[in-house]
């Protein structure tokens, strides 16, 4: 941002007189910086307040003059798994029967829930802040990462209910549980990353809107969510960990029911998958940002 400096133009009178000084309108010209220094992570950090400030308008917004609350962020996942458990649970043969296949589905349902709604979301996050980025300037990806921060209050509460589920289920709990806070920071940034890819291209081709349903469908029959990846075999085992959704469900599997861990192969490409589709998300994000304001 390179403001130029303020000029003061003087009136007089006839005589020679000085009236009162008059400060000319000063522009404030924004420059688009490049190289690492486009990626304005300081700007973001900056505009910290606004990004806490939309994602508390969201959350507002999506509860209100609800008669459940927040109680839907609980009954989405609850009511897939009891449809999971009643179509699924005797085609789908676990390694550790002593795990019920409705707490396998659960597992894997609330990241994939999580994932789902940045998919959704993010989607017209820009187009539905139309007056917003047309009129006042700050960095246009507070507005898709606020919509994913928003999906992580649902995702909170889910897993709060799930942490019960476990209690009851008497689920021994073991130190593997710690490496949940990586897997959920994994979820983070693989919806950042969809949420900006989707977002953006959404302002550019408005039909996007229209394809990300079917997109989401197919991204979870592709995903482990309600089939153990045991089931994979041939060369599919070496493709659909391509999928960054792979490694975070079957991680937190593994993690919190002490199931097989998927093998170094499929872990290592999903999460290199997942770590791919944030920054190549960003940077597209970024290539396209100055257009939003003509385009939207």
């Amino acid at each position: 941002m390179k403001p130029s400096v303020p000029r003061l133009r003087f009136s007089s009178t006839a005589n020679g007189k000085i009236i009162a000084p008059h400060v000319e309108s000063a522009a404030v010209v924004i420059i688009r910086k490049r190289g690492l220094a486009g990626l304005y992570a300081r700007e973001l950090w900056k505009y910290r307040e606004l990004l806490y400030l939309l994602t508390l308008r969201e959350v507002k917004v999506r509860y209100k003059e609800t008669v459940l609350g927040v109680l839907w962020a609980i009954l989405q996942p609850l009511l897939t798994m009891s449809i999971f458990a009643v179509v699924f649970s005797r085609m789908m043969p676990l390694k550790n029967p002593a795990v019920p296949y409705p707490l396998f589905a659960l597992t894997g349902l609330i990241p994939w829930m999580f994932f789902a709604n940045a998919l959704t979301n993010g989607t017209s996050s820009l187009v539905s802040n139309k007056n917003l980025i047309t009129k006042v300037y700050f960095p246009r990806a507070i507005i898709p990462i606020s919509t994913v921060l928003t999906g992580a209050v649902d995702a909170a509460f889910a897993s709060l209910f799930l942490i019960i589920i476990l209690f009851i289920s008497r689920v021994p709990l073991t130190y593997s549980c710690l490496l949940v806070a990586p897997i959920i920071l994994l979820t983070l940034l693989a919806s950042v990353g969809a949420g900006l890819w989707l977002s953006a291209l959404n302002v550019k081709y408005r039909d996007i809107r229209y394809a990300v349903p079917f997109l989401t469908q197919l991204w979870m029959l592709a995903s482990p969510v309600a089939y153990p990846s045991s089931l994979i075999s041939g060369h599919w085992e070496y493709i659909l960990p391509l999928n960054p959704m792979f490694a975070i469900i079957e991680g937190c599997r593994a993690a919190l029911l002490s199931l097989p861990w998927p093998s170094a192969y499929q872990l290592i490409v999903s999460i290199i998958s997942s770590l791919s589709l944030c920054v190549t998300g960003y940077l597209y994000f970024r290539s396209v940002e100055r257009t939003f304001a003509d385009k939207i």
